[in-house]
């Protein structure tokens, strides 16, 4: 069954950022709770406060929320009206389909004069005659009933008929009070024999039905024992065979015709506790444990497994000769929810019990790794420095120290040594290039224009014509 707790009330405060001192308004419907308390101490500035559909049968604790205005009790298991005259600014009050029987206790709002509404339907005391004009003549201060308007003229009428409409409540409500004493009784008497059906059901699993244990059943057990044992015999064995199914008993439950009345809702709701309950053990049975994640294979080999299914960045910062892992986790975790592994060759982090591993491109140095929390963003940043010399299976790793001499006695040689051109004059012929070309002639050489040729007297074939001019 449910109580009020502190831890209560904050989870449904969270439109006030937790805060219960300060709380104007609280929504504590369906949580199954059974007694009104703590909310007057803690929240003594409600103004609007909600408890419908509870197993409440009395009003108590609130006569110190002086500031409340709007009080819904629906669908509880209040008989009575009371302890609600410390609640001044009250204007309206729900008791929607409850158990008020004793429809006198309605005076105690008299004090109550900011009252504007009241419901009051699905009571029993609303189906009293007379019912709405005694409520109309008792409280002058209310407008609203059931969510009808009262009317000048309807409250004029019944003041006028108030004494007599007074004798037929109280006479109602005696009928009704002896009518519930009759149901209490049946329900207890009901509730008693479920009690013992269920301790015969727990003795039965035990060895013998007197609870005790015989080494040799023929001598020691007592005569009234076997008699009492052998009348027992018949009725197991016819329930045996009316065994019915769990779906037959619980249409059998539903179907059953019961009364109206707080006792019918109390043994539905342990019904339902008690069904909800069976399915749990059910469960815990059926439910098979996971077998723990291969996280390295049986040849030594690490896998790569991602379960929390995060994004992340796998970074080879070769300027600072690092590997960096960026994980993105979850914004808002708390950091003692994670746990770093760094190994040589892989890296493994536990985000709330769930694996996420890597396998490393290089070996990196665990002891020099560091891991550390972006303020803005909230990922894991993991930066591990990798290994100078790589370490392979197998082989001899050579020292640097004497490669490095090596190579430098290398270099002296080479540079001492001056490489020539050779050529056998004997299978190769190359022309003389100096005699090519004469330098000194090429200098004073100059070009000379030719001088015409001017024909002589003494040819034969001359002929001097005076028409023809001379030739320069």
């Amino acid at each position: 069954m449910g109580r009020i707790t502190e831890d209560l009330i904050r989870r449904n405060a969270e439109h006030n950022d937790s805060e219960i001192f300060s709380l104007e308004e609280l929504s504590l419907h369906q949580q199954e709770i059974e007694r009104l308390e703590n909310v007057d101490k803690w929240c003594q500035d409600l103004k609007i406060l909600y408890l419908q559909n509870n197993l409440i049968a009395k009003i108590e604790n609130i006569s110190r929320l002086k500031k409340l205005q709007y009080l819904n009790l629906a669908l509880n298991n209040i008989e009575k009206i009371e302890n609600l005259e410390g609640c001044e600014g009250l204007e309206k009050l729900d008791l929607t389909v409850n158990f008020v029987g004793a429809l006198s206790s309605i005076k105690i709002l008299r004090h109550n004069i900011n009252l504007k509404e009241i419901f009051l339907m699905g009571n029993p005391c609303a189906d009293f005659e007379g019912y709405r004009e005694f409520v109309v003549a008792t409280l002058p201060q209310l407008q609203r009933l059931d969510g009808k308007e009262i009317e000048r003229s309807e409250r004029i009428k019944a003041l006028q008929n108030y004494p007599v409409i007074e004798e037929k409540i109280r006479e109602q409500e005696t009928a009704y009070c002896l009518k519930r004493s009759k149901e209490k009784e049946e329900a207890e008497r009901k509730l008693q024999e479920e009690e013992k059906k269920e301790k015969w059901k727990e003795n039965k699993s035990n060895p013998g039905f007197d609870g005790r244990w015989y080494t040799d059943i023929n001598n020691t057990i007592p005569y009234s024992v076997l008699q009492r044992n052998e009348k027992e015999l018949p009725e197991i064995e016819e329930n045996k065979v009316n065994k019915k199914t769990p779906d037959e008993l619980e249409k059998e439950f539903w179907e059953k015709p019961t009364l109206f009345s707080p006792e019918s809702r109390l043994e539905t709701h342990r019904y339902l506790e008690k069904q909800r309950k069976d399915k749990e053990k059910s469960s815990d049975k059926t439910k098979k444990e996971k077998p723990p994640r291969t996280l390295i294979t049986a040849d030594g080999r690490v896998l790569n497994i991602n379960e929390p299914k995060l994004d992340f960045s796998l970074k080879d910062d070769e300027e600072n000769n690092q590997i960096v892992l960026d994980l993105a986790v979850y914004r808002f975790m708390d950091t003692s929810l994670m746990d770093v592994n760094v190994q040589p060759t892989s890296v493994r982090v536990m985000v709330k019990g769930k694996p996420f591993q890597v396998v490393l491109p290089a070996e990196v140095k665990p002891d020099s790794s560091s891991a550390k929390r972006s303020q803005t963003t909230g990922h894991l940043v993991v930066t591990m420095p990798k290994v100078g010399e790589v370490i392979v299976a197998n082989r001899k790793a050579r020292t640097p120290e004497k490669n490095n001499e090596k190579n430098k006695l290398q270099q002296k040689k080479r540079s001492k040594q001056i490489e020539k051109l050779e050529v056998d004059p004997s299978k190769y012929s190359f022309p003389d290039v100096t005699n090519i070309v004469q330098e000194k002639k090429t200098a004073s050489r100059k070009i000379k224009a030719k001088s015409p040729v001017v024909p002589c007297a003494e040819d034969s074939d001359f002929e001097d014509n005076p028409e023809v001019p001379p030739l320069i």
